[in-house]
């Protein structure tokens, strides 16, 4: 059966779809050109035609798949509600569940990107964003008497570096710590951070 012509936008969402699927799969050293094409059925040419290398390649992917949960993210902090109940969502949501695909990709980005200067590029770019978007909220709450913070940018480094860590843990040892215990740890680290006390967080 003859495959439906795609525009450029589309054929290159395609491959960015499949070459996420294959890291997933595959890990981002093992994954190769031909891994992306053969699932498509198509040629090596076409995938080096829409990404000159695999390294362009895994980095796009990369970035197609984080800026999706960057989407994500935007969607919880622009409700219409409360800062610290946005904020809160936030750090529930960016705990991992199931198969923790979202996060074992940036896990494998982290690490790919000590070696690939393009990756590495891509992944810092993308973190700084999640941080500005977690600092403005502080800044709006602040700003609204919900709660004092003078260095808004801070928290988020603070919170994120927490959340990554605990996340890291949970995705790569399975058991040892829950999501219930990681939410917890998160929540109070929150409160603390906003300096407002836990139950109101939770209210």
């Amino acid at each position: 059966m003859a495959r439906v012509r795609l525009s450029v936008a589309e054929r290159r969402e395609e491959l960015l779809r499949a070459a996420v699927e294959q890291i997933e799969v595959r890990g981002v050293a093992a994954v190769r050109i031909a891994d992306v094409a053969s699932v498509l059925g198509v040629s090596n040419a076409l995938v080096l035609y829409h990404f000159s290398s695999k390294e362009k390649l895994v980095a796009a992917a990369f970035a197609y798949a984080a800026e999706a949960d960057l989407a994500h993210l935007r969607r919880l902090l622009t409700r219409r509600t409360s800062a610290v109940r946005r904020l809160r969502a936030a750090v529930r949501w960016y705990a991992p569940t199931g198969q923790a695909k979202g996060w074992r990709l940036w896990i494998e980005g982290w690490a790919s990107s000590l070696r690939d200067p393009t990756l590495r590029e891509v992944a810092g770019d993308l973190d700084q964003q999640w941080k500005a978007e977690l600092a403005e909220v502080i800044e709006e709450g602040a700003a609204g008497g919900e709660f004092h913070c003078d260095d808004p940018m801070s928290v988020a480094w603070r919170l994120t570096a927490l959340l990554d860590g605990l996340a890291v843990q949970m995705t790569s040892y399975a058991g040892p710590l829950s999501r219930a215990t990681m939410l917890q740890w998160a929540e109070e680290a929150l409160a603390r951070e906003l300096g407002i006390d836990h139950a109101v967080l939770t209210a």
